[in-house]
Parts: C-alpha cells; sequence; structure tokens
C-alpha cells in the first residue's frame, strides 16, 4: 500500500473495552478534542452483553443513567457466619456491559471525528514522529497511540510479580419460587467448599425470582466450565432454587498481578485497561479503577510537553495489593481466612474507601490491622528481602 493512502489520525485506540470507552466518551464531553481525529479498532462489534462491572460509589457519576440496579445492602458469609453490611454512603451499582456499549456508542456516533472500525490489529510500530497500526485489512498512523490489547506473554515469562487470575463463570436465572433477596446483594459468600483455593460465590438479585448467580475464584489455574457450573447447580439448591431457568451466562478471566504495566509505556503509546495495569490487582474491580485513571488520563492529555510514558505513578497501594497477592499466591486457601477478618467485624464504609484508595494512613492501619498478622509479615519479609 502506497504511504499516501495510509489514513493518519491524532490519537488511536486499539481495542474498545471498558477503559478506551470511558477514556473516549469522556474526551466528547470535556469539549477540548474536537479538533482531533480520533479512530477505535476492535474486531468485536460490541453487540452483545458479554460481562457484568459491579462498584460501589457515594454520588451519582456520568455512569449513572446506565446502572441496572442499586443495593444499600451486602451479604458477607464464609462456613462460620454471616453479615449483613450497611453500606451507606456507599451503593452497590451494576452496569450490564451491552447498557455500558450502547450508551457510549450513541454519544460517539454524533461526533464527526471520530471513528470506529471493526478491524483485528496484528501490528503496532512506534516511530519517532508517530505510531503504524497494521490491521488484518487495512494500515494506519497516529501520533498517540492508547493499546489496551491485554499481552499475557508480559506476566507468564516472569517471575517477579505473582499472577492470579478472578475467573468466573455466571448464570442470570429466574426461578420458579422466591429465592432472592431484592434488597441485598450478595458480595461475597465463602461457604462453599474452598478445596484449597480461594472460592467464593456472588449473587445480584434484580428481582425476587431473578438474579446473576456467579461461581468466582481467586486462584493460579482455571477450572473446566463444568466445576464451576456444577457449583451453581449446587448453591442455588442450596438456596432452595429446585426449579429455574438460565436466561444468559457469563464468563471471564481478569489477571490479578501488580506487574509494572506502565514500564511498557513510551513516548507515544500508552497502555490502558487491563493492558496498562488499571484493573485493582488486589480484588479484580476494574469499573471504579477505570473511571479514576481514564479521568486523570484527560487532563493529562492536555499537557503541551506529552509524554506518554510519564502518565503513570505508583502509590502505596499498590505494595498494600502486592503483599496480598504474594500470600495468595504461595497460600490460596487463605483468602476466606483474610477476607473474613476483614469483614467480620470492620467498618464496611471504610473497607470500601481503601479498596478505592481514598484513605489516609490513620486509616489504611485500621483496615489491615484487622487482617492476620503472620501472613503478611511473612510477605513484608520476602518481599523486603528477595
Amino acid at each position: 500500500m502506497d504511504s499516501s493512502q495510509i489514513k493518519h489520525f491524532d490519537y488511536i485506540f486499539t481495542g474498545t473495552g471498558l477503559a478506551a470507552l470511558m477514556t473516549v466518551y469522556k474526551m466528547v464531553l470535556s469539549g477540548n478534542f474536537a479538533d482531533k481525529s480520533i479512530l477505535l479498532l476492535d474486531e468485536n462489534q460490541k453487540k452483545t452483553n458479554d460481562r457484568t462491572w459491579c462498584f460501589w460509589e457515594k454520588e451519582e457519576s456520568v455512569w449513572n443513567s446506565v446502572i441496572s440496579k442499586k443495593w444499600d445492602l451486602a451479604l458477607f458469609a464464609n462456613e462460620n457466619f454471616k453479615r449483613d453490611l450497611a453500606l451507606k454512603p456507599y451503593q452497590y451499582n451494576q452496569i450490564r456491559g451491552l447498557d455500558f456499549y450502547n450508551f457510549v456508542f450513541d454519544k460517539l456516533s454524533k461526533q464527526s471525528n471520530i471513528v470506529f472500525l471493526q478491524e483485528k490489529v496484528t501490528d503496532i510500530n512506534e516511530l519517532e514522529t508517530h505510531v503504524f497500526i497494521g490491521t488484518e485489512e487495512n494500515r494506519y498512523t497516529c501520533n498517540y497511540l492508547f493499546n489496551s490489547i491485554y499481552t499475557k506473554v508480559l506476566t507468564l515469562t516472569q517471575s517477579k510479580y505473582p499472577v492470579l487470575q478472578q475467573h468466573f463463570v455466571g448464570w442470570f436465572v429466574k426461578t420458579e419460587a422466591e429465592t432472592f433477596n431484592l434488597e441485598q446483594a450478595t458480595f461475597m459468600d465463602f461457604s462453599v467448599e474452598q478445596k484449597g483455593n480461594t472460592r467464593f460465590m456472588y449473587v445480584l438479585p434484580t428481582s425476587k425470582t431473578e438474579a446473576l448467580v456467579e461461581y468466582t475464584l481467586f486462584s493460579e489455574n482455571l477450572l473446566s466450565k463444568e466445576e464451576y457450573e456444577k457449583e451453581i447447580q449446587v448453591y442455588l439448591q442450596k438456596l432452595g432454587a429446585q426449579q429455574y431457568e438460565i436466561l444468559e451466562k457469563e464468563e471471564g478471566s481478569i489477571p490479578m498481578t501488580c506487574y509494572p504495566f506502565w514500564e511498557k509505556n513510551t513516548k507515544r503509546v500508552l497502555n490502558i485497561g487491563t493492558a496498562g495495569g488499571w484493573t485493582k490487582a488486589s480484588t479484580g474491580y476494574t469499573f471504579k479503577n477505570s473511571d479514576k485513571k481514564s479521568t486523570q488520563l484527560i487532563a493529562f492529555l492536555q499537557d503541551k510537553n506529552l509524554k506518554m510514558s510519564s502518565f503513570h505513578k505508583k502509590n502505596r497501594f499498590w505494595f498494600y495489593d502486592l503483599l496480598l497477592l504474594d500470600i495468595l499466591y504461595r497460600h490460596n486457601e487463605l483468602g476466606s481466612a483474610i477476607f473474613s477478618s476483614l469483614f467480620r467485624k470492620g467498618n464496611p464504609a471504610l473497607i470500601f474507601k481503601f479498596l478505592d484508595e481514598e484513605t489516609n494512613l490513620k486509616e489504611d492501619f485500621k483496615v489491615i490491622l484487622k487482617c492476620p498478622k503472620l501472613p503478611f509479615l511473612k510477605a513484608l519479609f520476602r518481599i523486603i528481602f528477595r
């Protein structure tokens, strides 16, 4: 292809997952990028409800109109106790993937400077003055590239940073009998058999007979699909749901690691989303972290001396996450005990504030001191002296 036929853009996004769509949407809202040409490339059309995002917040955000359900109460449980959590001043919110995609693309489709193309990216090559992107169909160049295509090999070929997966299978079910408490989400139920891992059930009810019931693990290795689904069946029976219909299914695997993806950022290429370390390493929560990071990125892009490699700043919460992941990587069976120690008597609002990385040092210690001391001290020494 002649270089004169290669289409040039100010910004290109390779992959249109949560982080990319949040960022482009906020670029539009800001009004500061109307003169910039933007291309979004993804082989997926984003026309299916492929995932569910949940997050907690105190105030309404720009995403409020696509929240499908809010809960003021949550349940935490293990094999020995149950605790009803009053979440105020927070609410626990659910957003269905398809609702989010439709909301964002409706806005983007009205912008003459933004183009979305369903093409698979095959090549990214950074040059001194621009970035070259190849797809199976075309070639493009841009001034700056935002990449959210996750490369597994980066974490699999190193041993310095533990890598776990938050892996899950979920069923959206409709039961014949009234089974669920509509007003309460089940945040973590560790009463399921742990089998040497960190395993829990997660339930998001949208009526007394409808809910997303999800079997989730924080562990290194995935299971066969039959194992996840068998556990969901057993759990539904335990709840008293003998007859039910499966309306939809979802599944996924989210990397949980403190690997410094941002070190791969360069002058013109910024890795975002999971590929950029935007997922909260200790919990796998993605929505709230991406919301914060994308807002920071919009401000960052307006710097006249823009250099993508200077975007990320490491903080103390990264180190806290590293400690937890080190423990769970070596002793995956300790997950239930650690989370249970936090939620048995801890203040739910303070825990959520801590997980949002908004606590001060005094509040940090209030949360951390709830955890079992010995595993964290051992992890601390391992990390300091390795």
